[in-house]
């Protein structure tokens, strides 16, 4: 197959030989530049590269695709921007998972192509997550949050709230796909609040979700930010609101009423009862274990409703999620508090931190006026002995 080669040739001549070589293909184009200039032929070339998926080798491929972006790149007209999504469209199109990691690869190369400024970046990206999705690529193209947002920090103009709205959410899409709930979950979490009061209405379907999956997940136990949300907040009265600041504030006897009152709610949202049984559990204890140094058994057992059998048990569960620093006495009957997670951080604990850290400050600041103190009277009791 006679795939051409661009080396020191005009654009002109680039155009020439890819609409040759892509009617050689059975495309339906002519072979004879456009006389309406380049960005005509380009038109016309976009519009048939995906003819090579057919018949071309990926290595064959990945140079034909290269070559567009090269005239892409040199490109400067009314209609570039139009061209370069028509061709992200087509490369997104790629019909194999090796065509597709071909495609990933030229998109990324067109990605580079363009300055920092470039509105048209973004666009790219969109597409760019898109496939590594699609061909199981993601970590290629995204490492995290505020590695994306600074992509698109030089922006002209900055991306608009309704392009971050379009590019969370897919985000979020191919990242659950991905195995990656925890890393959605902050995605979806910095999609909400990209709402305000006058349009959370417009994401009450993602803030369903986002409680949903953020409740089943069984690594996550503080939820008390999701109440911040502004298409949270609209869903206050309702039984998916109850259940979550029911997680945030309330113990084991709360959820299970709860349940017993809307089993049919609670199961049909995909939640098991089984597994909320287990998280109130252990956010019981996180509020028992509150501004507490020692908890007997006893206390446990009669608190969280489990068995005296079942008590060790559960504070080794307790101690794997990390949630809470302790030591089991089990000849005691007792378990040892050193530190616990606040299942909610309101005000009041802003308050308390505030005061100790002031009291860290003014400690720092007597140790060093004692050490200067030392060191003075050292340096004078010197000075005597010479």
């Amino acid at each position: 197959m006679n795939v051409p080669v661009f080396i020191d040739i005009s654009l002109e001549e680039q155009a020439e030989e890819l609409r040759a070589y892509f009617k050689s293909l059975g495309a339906e184009i002519s072979e004879e530049r456009s006389e309406k200039g380049l960005e005509d032929d380009l038109h016309k070339i976009i519009g048939v590269c995906d003819a090579s998926f057919k018949e071309a080798t990926e290595s064959e491929v990945e140079g034909i695709m290269n070559g567009i972006v090269s005239m892409l790149a040199l490109c400067s007209g009314d209609k570039s921007e139009s061209l370069i999504l028509s061709f992200c469209e087509k490369l997104s199109k790629a019909p194999t998972t090796e065509l597709g990691l071909v495609c990933l690869k030229v998109l990324w190369s067109l990605f580079q192509s363009l300055e920092d400024i470039s509105s048209m970046r973004y666009h790219v990206y969109y597409y760019l997550v898109g496939l590594g999705g699609k061909t199981k690529q993601l970590a290629t193209v995204y490492t995290d949050l505020a590695t994306t947002r600074n992509m698109f920090a030089k922006s002209q103009p900055a991306l608009s709230t309704e392009q971050l709205q379009k590019l969370y959410r897919l985000l979020h899409e191919v990242l659950l796909a991905s195995g990656r709930s925890e890393e959605a979950g902050l995605v979806m979490v910095e999609l909400l609040g990209t709402f305000t009061t006058e349009n959370a209405s417009q994401a009450r379907e993602e803030a369903q979700r986002c409680i949903i999956a953020s409740l089943a997940d069984p690594n996550t136990f503080l939820f008390d930010h999701l109440l911040s949300l502004k298409p949270v907040k609209f869903l206050a009265g309702e039984l998916i609101h109850d259940l979550l600041n029911i997680f945030v504030y309330e113990k084991l006897e709360v959820y299970t009423k709860f349940y017993e009152g809307h089993k049919e709610f609670v199961n049909g949202l995909g939640l098991k009862h089984e597994d909320n049984t287990r998280k109130m559990k252990l956010l019981s204890f996180m509020q028992l274990a509150e501004n507490r140094s020692e908890i007997s058994f006893s206390e446990i057992q009669e608190s969280i409703q489990i068995k005296e059998e079942e008590v060790e048990e559960f504070l080794i569960d307790v101690i794997k999620t990390k949630l809470v620093r302790a030591k089991i006495a089990q000849g005691d009957g007792t378990v040892y508090v050193s530190s616990t997670m606040h299942r909610t951080f309101g005000p009041g604990d802003w308050q308390q931190l505030h005061q100790l850290l002031s009291q860290w400050k003014t400690n720092i600041h007597t140790v060093k006026d004692q050490m200067q103190h030392v060191a003075s009277a050292q340096v004078d009791l010197m000075h005597k002995k010479i």
